[in-house]
């Protein structure tokens, strides 16, 4: 009889990432990890506020801005900008998120002079072109009709403008065909000095350059922009509205999507590692969690289903959801209802912790195997106001949640389970 293989023990290590600050003089901060080995540069960068500073009847307002400003900066127009990019390699672009406003830069070293003056001159001197302006908000609107009848996108336009009534986190990033279609020029120029301010300004730079030089360059790229006054953080999360209610929008599709949502933890609540290892157990876990075995495998309900914890900068959720035939919507959200009940009442096992955390600290290197990824794991860190030293830390929290940890934090989330639901199709007997 063979014995039975001994359970490895977990390393606990974090990467072994060393990450200097450098302040300009200009007082602008930075994050560097200086890898000389790869002629490479990669700059990940975010300034607070993103979508959620669209006004009020202008939705999309920073998304189509993410989308001009390399369209044209400086004396170059367009086509010149984007030809001197590719003309070097280089990489660049901006995206608008719900809670910022992401920038990054990608470049060999050998062409950082290009790259960061073309970076400077787009976060400067955008020139909002008539033309560039036309196409680029035809590009999106073409992309929102395209979604209209989406059952994916219509869902989560749908369950947070339930969620959040009359805050910005009701609107749609990206904004609705009608907001888009009214934006001009002046108004995203006027705009633009609101969302790329200094205040609550976060960067990150790796690989192929000196804390020296990166100090030189910091004032260059953002020391002429407004300084700004940072945002408060709330006090207390913001609550979620209509929870205990299910929503459906009528479509003739031959599958129900559904999506819900319950409250969550911020990313520094003291609870929040644990919950990290809950949510892995309840739905966090591809191929392995709770929710994947009742719903998929052992009824074969759906193909996926998944939950994840989402803290945002004034709220926080557990999000989840799946797809299924219409008349298998109410047995699918039923099972999801008595698997969160069933982890709050008895708690996971032993076992379903120990593979959860197994899995939470050995995959985290994967998030380290490139620049880019490290300039984006950094700048997340940054973002939720952690500090480097948490790369150290990290693998140690995890490992020391035990079982009784886990359990209390089931009972705390789950333990009145009430859920905002939105669907889209035609279910049967889901209200």
């Amino acid at each position: 009889m063979n014995a039975p293989i001994p359970t490895p023990k977990l390393n606990t290590a974090g990467p072994a990432i060393a990450v200097q600050t450098v302040r300009s003089p200009g007082g602008i901060e930075a994050w560097l990890v200086e890898e000389h080995s790869l002629p490479l540069i990669a700059v990940d960068f975010a300034f607070d506020g993103g979508a959620s500073r669209d006004p009020e009847n202008a939705a999309g307002s920073a998304y189509l801005i993410s989308g001009l400003l390399d369209e044209g900066a400086g004396d170059l127009d367009a086509e010149a900008f984007q030809g001197r990019m590719a003309d070097h390699a280089i990489s660049l672009g901006f995206e608008a998120r719900r809670d910022d406003f992401h920038g990054y830069l990608q470049t060999l070293s050998t062409h950082r002079d290009t790259a960061f003056d073309l970076l400077g001159l787009a976060l400067n001197k955008p020139r909002f072109d008539a033309d560039a302006v036309g196409r680029v908000r035809a590009q999106v609107i073409a992309g929102l009709q395209r979604q209209a009848r989406n059952p994916e996108v219509m869902c989560r336009n749908a369950l947070y403008a339930a969620a959040f009534p009359g805050h910005p986190y009701s609107r749609p990033e990206k904004g609705d065909i009608d907001s888009v279609s009214k934006l001009e020029a002046p108004a995203l120029k006027a705009l633009r000095p609101t969302l790329l301010d200094r205040a609550g300004l976060k960067v990150v730079v790796v690989g192929d350059i000196s804390a020296a030089e990166l100090a030189g360059r910091l004032d260059a790229l953002f020391g002429d922009l407004p300084r700004g006054e940072a945002r408060a953080r709330p006090a207390q999360p913001l609550p979620i509205q209509g929870l205990g209610q299910t929503h459906v929008i009528d479509l003739d599709v031959p599958q129900t999507v559904l999506r819900f949502v319950a409250p969550g933890l911020m990313w520094d609540d003291p609870d929040f590692m644990t919950a990290s290892v809950l949510n892995h157990i309840l739905g966090g876990s591809a191929f392995t969690s709770r929710l994947f075995m009742e719903v998929r495998e052992k009824r074969g309900l759906a193909y996926g289903v998944s939950s994840s914890l989402m803290p945002m900068r004034e709220s926080a959720m557990l999000v989840g959801g799946t797809a299924t035939r219409n008349d298998r919507a109410a047995e699918s959200m039923k099972v999801i209802r008595e698997e969160m009940l069933k982890l709050a009442e008895n708690g996971p096992t032993e076992h379903e912790v120990e593979e959860a955390k197994r899995y939470i600290i050995g995959s985290y290197p994967l998030r380290f195997d490139t620049s880019p990824k490290i300039a984006g794991e950094l700048l997340a860190l940054a973002l939720r106001g952690d500090t480097p030293d948490f790369l150290a830390r990290r693998n140690g929290l995890f490992a020391a949640v035990t079982l009784a940890d886990v359990k209390r934090v089931a009972q705390r989330l789950f333990g009145k389970p009430e859920l905002l639901v939105q669907a889209v199709g035609k279910p049967v007997a889901l209200v």
